[in-house]
């Protein structure tokens, strides 16, 4: 049986903490040791008893986003989860993923005490998931530590303040008044130097929620002094559009493959939907005070923001991700005319999919969440697509100006290592063997399978690249051995 564990190797610096996303406020994800080598497993803990029967079930894939485990000296902290897995094989209802709503969602504090890993307490967080939008991945949990106390997602949108030694439950912190069921905590949690904690938060339709106008969304900001604000993204953004332009794809067989259709085709265009927040969007702030978002239309990914904010929710600017890129046809894909690429006669550099400049995409399905560089500029991963189903690793200066891209960011908050006077910027650059940019392989070509670690310059231009060639994995058994 797979076991899906927490485990701690030889070597850990414990005076370097991991208190919440990205480890701090900037979600630069480093620490200030040297890496050591994973030679010995000191510990582990199993976290979720349902992955193995949740990977039965989707072909072997874990379709789950977890937590990074919160470390504060000799204290872990990490979300353990309960509940039953019923297949929809089974023909039992509810199953698969309706069964979130089901399911509890705790934080457990693990120490070390004699060289071993101890629970000390569970606390049940009332946490439950938005719906499924179809995708089948499960959001993220993601608590944040600051100071005596855990701040964990709940229910109706809610916060859970939680004593980091007892486990008690401090408060309840509830912006919105009345528990709405519909409403949710979507994404992780963010504190700031100040102790201010930040999160997304989103109301939906009780049924068909992502065809049906999502009823609202919400920044919130829980000061230091405990008063709560929240600004909604509908106030932030009211230029969006409320019309938006879609895709080749929606025409279905009025759009015959390759695409564009025609040098000159126009997509079709449909509702908007209203702005709210990526589901599994961290805010960051900067160390200016400046906080960071990321809003989408409720119904179309492709019109996305990037959305700045003082310390007093009124918004500094906005950025729009649509129009920054110019890499479609002709350029990241094979030669228009050609297998893979585009029909001959396109626009050099458009999206084939909507015949104009490529926009990046806030995906439901995606973690990624702003990061603020040492100098003050912003990084975020969107999804693309017609690249081989990857995406784009975009940043913006401290004033909003779009200033460059890298062609792949999907799904991922990249690390920032500051050094010499600048930084570089490491992160996965996988390649998953998908078509280029539609699913049908005879207009389609696939893209060749592989899996790397690049680290890129202040500019985004690429330093170095690690390549994995390693396909064995090992697990621990029941007996303690490992095979």
């Amino acid at each position: 049986m797979t076991r899906l564990a927490l485990c701690f190797v030889a070597g850990l610096a414990w005076g370097q903490g991991w208190t919440q996303w990205g480890q701090n406020p900037r979600h630069t994800g480093a620490v200030t040791v040297a890496a050591q080598r994973p030679e010995v497993i000191q510990g582990e803990f199993l976290y979720d008893p349902l992955a193995d029967a949740m990977r039965e079930d989707s072909n072997g894939n874990l379709l789950v986003h977890y937590m990074s485990p919160i470390v504060d000296g000799q204290d872990v902290f990490m979300m353990t989860r309960e509940g039953e897995w019923r297949s929809c094989r089974e023909f039992l209802q509810p199953c698969g993923t309706a069964l979130w709503s089901r399911f509890q969602w705790n934080v457990t504090r693990l120490q070390w005490e004699g060289g071993k890993l101890s629970a000390k307490w569970t606390t049940d967080s009332r946490w439950k998931p938005a719906p499924d939008t179809g995708s089948r991945w499960e959001p993220v949990f993601h608590p944040v530590l600051m100071g005596r106390y855990i701040y964990a997602p709940s229910n109706a949108g809610m916060v859970m303040k939680i004593d980091r030694d007892s486990g008690r439950v401090m408060e309840q912190i509830n912006p919105f008044g009345e528990e709405n069921p519909n409403m949710y905590v979507a994404g992780p949690l963010t504190a700031d130097d100040g102790g201010n904690i930040y999160y997304n938060a989103i109301e939906l339709a009780p049924t068909n929620p992502w065809t049906t106008e999502v009823a609202g969304a919400w920044l919130v900001k829980i000061g230091a002094d405990g008063a709560v604000a929240r600004v909604s993204f509908g106030r932030m953004n009211r230029e969006a559009p409320a019309t938006c332009r879609q895709s080749f794809a929606e025409a279905g067989a009025a759009a015959p493959l390759p695409w564009p259709p025609t040098p000159d085709a126009v997509p079709p265009s449909g509702p908007c939907g209203r702005q709210r927040p990526g589901l599994n969007v961290a805010p960051a702030v900067g160390a200016d005070g400046t906080i960071y978002t990321v809003s989408r239309a409720h119904f179309n990914a492709s019109h996305g923001y990037l959305v700045a904010l003082d310390p007093n929710l009124r918004v500094k600017w906005i950025s729009s991700l649509r129009d920054r890129l110019n890499d479609g046809c002709d350029v990241s894909l094979p030669a228009s005319g050609t297998r893979g690429g585009c029909r001959a006669g396109a626009t050099r550099g458009v999206d084939p999919t909507t015949n104009t400049l490529p926009a990046g995409q806030v995906m439901d399905l995606s973690t990624a969440s702003p990061v603020v560089a040492p100098d003050g500029s912003i990084l975020y991963g969107a999804f693309t697509g017609y690249n081989h189903f990857r995406g784009h690793l975009m940043k913006f200066s401290p004033a909003g100006d779009y200033l460059a891209a890298y062609d792949f960011g999907w799904d991922t908050t990249p690390a920032v290592y500051p050094h010499d006077g600048t930084y570089s910027v490491l992160l996965k650059d996988n390649h998953y063997g998908a078509t280029s940019y539609c699913g049908t392989a005879a207009f389609c070509l696939p893209d060749e399978q592989r899996y790397d670690l690049v680290s890129l310059n202040a500019d985004l231009k690429k330093e170095w690249n690690f390549r994995s060639t390693n396909t064995q994995a090992c697990e621990r058994q029941p007996d303690g051995t490992t095979r």
